[in-house]
Parts: C-alpha cells; structure tokens; sequence
C-alpha cells in the first residue's frame, strides 16, 4: 500500500486535461492519510497520475499539481468519462474491459541511472547504473538490460538516452542526404517562401479493397493534375488483411506511392510501442514482400513505413528500417504550432518534443527520413475559438461533423502553411472517414480543385515530397523538375481485369480461410507474419 490511514488532511482539488476529455472529478476533499502532499508527490512527475486507497472507482485518478513556479503542491482530480477507467500502468483512460489494474495505485517505480552527480562515480567512458555499478556508456539505452537493477534500460527517452543523437549541425548536415535545422521549420536551401512550392500530400492508412476503391478513383480522377500537367498522387500505408493486391496494383501502376502499414495491424498499442526487432521486421519486411508479389511491385519503390496507431516503436524500428533499407517513416506527430514543421532526417535530433505516440520516439541516429505529421488546427473558428489540442489524421479531429466545418477546416490549415514557410500540408485519411459523410468527398475533390488552379500548390507522394528537398527548386522551374514527370500522365488499362480469387488457408491463424485477390499466381498458404510469400515456409 501506498499509504496508511492515520491523520485527516484536506487536499484542494484541481480540475485538469479538459484536452485529454476526461471530466471533472466529484471527489471527497477530504482523506486519511499518513503522509502529507509533499511527501505524497516527492519524486512524482507532473503528468504521473495515480490512485489514492480511499477512492473506489477506477475512473478516478490524481496528479501533483504545484500553483506557480513556487508555490504550494496540491492534488488535482482527474475523472474519466463514463465507461472508461484509467490504466496507470499504460497512463490513459481506456473502456473498462481493456483495464486490468484497478487495484493498483500508481505505476511501478523505475531505478534510474545516476547520470547527475556532484562528483563522478565512474571512469571516463563509464557509466553508473542505480547501484552505483559503473559499466561502458555504450550498454546504456541499447535493449539489454545489463544493469543488476536494469536500470541502464530506464532513461532512454530522447532527452535522457547519453548516446543520443546530437542537436543540428548545418554544417554537418547537408542536402541531399540529410536535412535539420534548429526548430524544424527553415525551408531547405532558405528558399523564399513565394519561390516554394506548397505540397500537399494525401495519404490513406490500411486495407485497399471493394470499400474503397471508388472512393480513390473518384479524389484521383485523371484529368485532376497539378500545374505541371501531371496527375495528381497519393501516398498509401496498406496493412494486409483485406487488401485486395490487384487494386493495389493498379494503383501502383497510376504512380501512386505504396508503403507499409503492417501484416498484422494488431490492435494492442503496446505491441508497436514495445516490440521487438524481429517484431517490426515481420510486421514491415514482410508486408513489403508480400506486396511486392502479390501487387508485382518489382521495382523497389516501397520504401516508406507508418506505424498502427502511430504508436512509434523507437531505436527499434528505426533499426530496422535502416537494416531494410526503407528511406522513411510517418509515424512521428509534432504539436500544433503557429509555423508547421518540414520532413527532417534523424542524424541529428528530433526539432521538436516527442509528442503524443506514448512517448518511445528515436533518440539514437539513424540515416531515415521523418516524414513529420504536422497537427492540424480544427477549431471552427481560429480567430476568435480558444486554443484546441490538434489532430493528426482528418478522421481524429472529432469536431468535424458537417461538410461546411471540413470545409473551413480545410482551407484554415492550408493557409497556416502556405502564408508561413510553405512546409508540406499532410492530409492522413482513414477511408471510412470520407465515406461516413456524402459531403465529405465533394468537399476535399472541390478543394483539391481549387488548389491546383494555383501555379503554386501541389498534390504530391511522400517520396516526391524528399525528391524536392534533396533538390530544392524554385516555382519558376518546378514545371521541369525532372523527379516529378515520372508516371506523370498514365494511360493505359489495368495489368488483369478479372484478378484470381484465391481461398487459402493460413496454418498460423489455426487453420482460417480468406480471400485474397491478385494478378499474380495464387499463394499455397495465406501470407502472414512467418510464411510472407505463402509458400508454406517459414522467415527466417
């Protein structure tokens, strides 16, 4: 137990993270406890939120909250809505089925490291774990727990890790094959603004099949194309059940960018935040090669990775992806700003806090892309609305409920980027989320419309948008510019109408059939985590 019942003292209440939408709490003020506030928060972090014995419902939770930079520390209540209850291993308010530990008052305390010291405890080049143990700085933060108390694994975040990336360095850094600045917003190569172009990238995360295919075909018409008389593209993070490889094909083939979004989709958070490195190598390895076979995509372009959940699986997945050979991700979300942030290479480190993705982005460096997913703004109204929390897909900005708000809410966030340095406008979808509202479709095919009308707005791949800053080119040439005229205007018929409709059987999810639809020739076996290609072998 956490504390004893033994002397009466009055906690004032604060009501807090009405962002997070959590409720406020109608707790008792008053309760028996041993210790005072003080002692109850020493070492306590702000944002760590615990239980008290004396409070019986597991909606209900506490933080330290202290009045000023100095002034006295009381406990803020936090409730969460009806049918949630709050996970204080995992920190969130989650529906009540999914929370396992109602009975425990706070979250494991981890021994931390003893970096800051008055006086140095180990030699140079060392390092001391929680037990005043001193082992080599390069064991610190890199998966193995070589601790006694493991603590060497327990300060690894991108401000505490002591191998982490170092901060920008211009000089260092230079196009084409790496990018940074101080603060993440300096256009490449300092370009003026009104001489950049305003790219806006489409994406769509999951399966690509008959729920959606129209709905691609209808936003990527063929006669829509940017000023340079190109179609426009998108990018798409496909995760493999369900697909139907045929239409990913054809998409592939129109010159639309296909990337990963996993086998497995696994609906655990924690699965992706914590995997391990064969994890995210079955998971993004495999799902390229299954794409690679069964869309016949044979000319090594998926090369970009998305996270389910945009749960980031930190030094891991970047490990990975560097082994792999994927160019980048757009897994990292950066908090809504005045002037958004353009893509980065993690060489150095991040420009920006490691936002929301529970907090496991990369400190080491890696030679990967940060394809960053800039918040948007979805107040209804910017001048006058109070400051919101942002959203990173479309489809999360819950707020959205009429064609008319989209609308606005379209052309606010394009001109927050387009009247500032014109970093990349992303617009992540979730199909069903355009499909939920007869609106919705007119409203983002009109605006893409509109915008392209312009000399200077396009609508570009994620791939297209690194192909231009590792060649920065000024409006008055970009008509030309070479990277973009690939596929630019593709004629021609699908490579099969009539796809083979194969019924396998996948021996590692016991024995269900599925169908899965492709040009190609049928698997022996469904396409899954250990057997990729169907073949019935297992990845080795």
């Amino acid at each position: 137990m956490l504390f004893r019942c033994d002397r009466k003292i009055t906690l004032p209440v604060a009501c807090a993270l009405h962002s997070c939408h959590v409720s406020a709490a109608r707790l008792p003020t008053t309760f028996e406890l041993e210790l005072t506030v003080e002692e109850l928060c020493k070492n306590k972090a702000a944002n760590e939120f615990f239980r008290l014995p004396e409070t019986k419902d597991c909606r209900d939770v506490f933080r330290c909250d202290r009045s000023g930079r100095v002034g006295p520390i009381r406990l803020a209540a936090i409730r969460c809505p009806t049918q949630l209850a709050f996970d204080v291993d995992r920190q969130v308010c989650d529906w009540k089925a999914r929370v396992k530990n109602c009975d425990k008052l706070e979250k494991p305390t981890k021994v931390k490291p003893l970096f800051n010291t008055d006086e140095p405890l180990c030699p140079q080049g060392q390092l001391a774990c929680g037990d005043g143990v001193c082992l080599p700085q390069a064991l610190f933060c890199d998966g193995n727990f070589d601790c006694d108390d493991d603590s060497d694994e327990n300060a690894c975040s991108v401000d505490e890790d002591p191998n982490r990336a170092p901060v920008c360095d211009t000089k260092q850094c230079v196009l084409p094959d790496c990018f940074c600045s101080s603060d993440g917003t300096r256009i490449p190569s300092n370009l003026n603004p009104d001489q950049t172009p305003q790219m806006i990238t489409i994406t769509f995360s999951g399966a690509v099949n008959v729920d959606n295919v129209d709905l691609y075909q209808d936003i990527f018409k063929d006669d829509r194309k940017n000023p340079n008389g190109c179609q426009i593209k998108g990018s798409f993070f496909v995760s493999h059940r369900y697909t139907n490889y045929s239409a990913v094909q054809e998409l592939h083939r129109k010159g639309h960018e296909i990337g990963v979004f996993s086998i497995s989709n696994r609906e655990s958070p924690d699965y992706w935040t914590h995997g391990t490195y064969d994890d995210w190598l079955t998971e993004m390895a495999g799902a390229r090669l299954i794409l690679e076979r069964y869309a016949n995509i044979t000319d090594n372009s998926i090369i970009g990775v998305r996270a389910p959940y945009l749960r980031v699986g930190g030094n891991t997945q970047f490990e990975m992806m560097t082994d792999q050979l994927f160019i980048y991700d757009s897994s990292i979300t950066a908090p809504l700003s005045s002037v958004p942030l353009w893509p980065y290479t993690l060489y150095f480190r991040m420009p920006h806090k490691c936002h929301g993705n529970a907090q496991n982005c990369p400190s080491r460096s890696h030679p990967v892309w940060e394809m960053v997913m800039n918040e948007l703004d979805r107040r209804d109204d910017p001048e006058f609305d109070e400051t919101l929390p942002g959203c990173h897909f479309v489809s999360s900005c819950t707020n959205i409920r009429t064609g008319e708000q989209f609308q606005h809410f379209l052309e606010h966030n394009f001109q927050r980027h387009y009247r500032t340095n014109r970093a990349p406008l992303g617009l992540h979808f979730h199909a069903a989320w355009l499909e939920s509202n007869k609106d919705y479709k007119k409203i983002l095919s009109n605006f893409i419309d509109e915008k392209t009308s312009q000399n200077d707005v396009y609508f570009v791949t994620m791939l297209q948008v690194i192909q231009w800053m590792q060649t920065p080119t000024e409006i008055t040439a970009i008509r030309d510019f070479q990277e973009w005229k690939e596929k630019c205007d593709v004629k021609g018929l699908p490579y099969c109408s009539l796809p083979n409709t194969c019924n396998v059987k996948s021996r590692e999810l016991r024995g269900e059939s599925f169908n899965l639809f492709t040009c190609m020739d049928c698997p022996r076996e469904y396409p899954w985590l250990l057997d990729p290609t169907g073949d019935g072998l297992d990845l080795v």
